[in-house]
């Protein structure tokens, strides 16, 4: 009998909390930092992470990612490398500006993210299928033979994910992790006897 094993190509994480003063605050792109909470939960993650054993660790560049990502690192005795790829949307003049104030100035235009994810850039930044495109062109280029841990964001995890699952960009807001989650995502399997 043959029995299939499916092993995981990629095990994604989004970052730990950022710090507080962020909260409630667009800042997709920009690089803020994490909170001490963020960093406790960092030591946490990279030690469960590690049980995984050899593996390419990749992050966004972002100080909130490569904080984790270089732990982990140091954990495994390698290095870790940054991937812009997997960098959070960029939201253009939204950037550092408060939620509420975004939603009070732009109402249900937000909504056009979804809507219209072909084309509509929230604050001139990008669009929904463009920080998609560039997530899953990365991932179609990961080899098969080998474990990568890649440290990113809520909106690439959740692009890759609905992508995979052929899901309309409505659900993709469900898939988002939270923060300091794992998620392993299957690109092969193999047969065992």
């Amino acid at each position: 009998m043959t029995l299939k094993i499916s092993i995981p190509t990629l095990i994604v994480v989004r970052h730990a909390p950022v710090d507080q003063k962020y909260q409630g605050v667009c800042y997709g792109r920009t690089d803020a930092v994490l909170g001490p909470e963020g960093e406790q939960l960092s030591y946490a993650v990279a030690e469960e992470l590690a049980a995984w054993g050899n593996a390419t660790i990749v992050h966004s560049g972002l100080q909130r990612t490569r904080f984790l990502a270089e732990r982990l690192a140091a954990q495994l005795g390698c290095s870790a490398t940054t991937c812009e790829a997997l960098q959070e949307r960029d939201f253009g003049t939204w950037e550092l500006q408060p939620w509420n104030d975004i939603h009070a100035q732009h109402g249900d235009e937000m909504l056009r993210m979804v809507s219209e994810p072909e084309t509509y850039r929230p604050g001139g930044g990008e669009t929904t299928y463009e920080m998609r495109d560039r997530v899953v062109q990365w991932f179609e280029s990961l080899p098969n033979a080998d474990l990568t841990i890649a440290v990113t964001h809520g909106g690439p995890i959740a692009a890759l994910l609905g992508s995979q699952r052929r899901l309309p960009v409505t659900d993709w807001m469900d898939l988002i992790p939270r923060c300091g989650q794992i998620v392993p995502i299957h690109k092969r399997a193999t047969e065992q006897e």
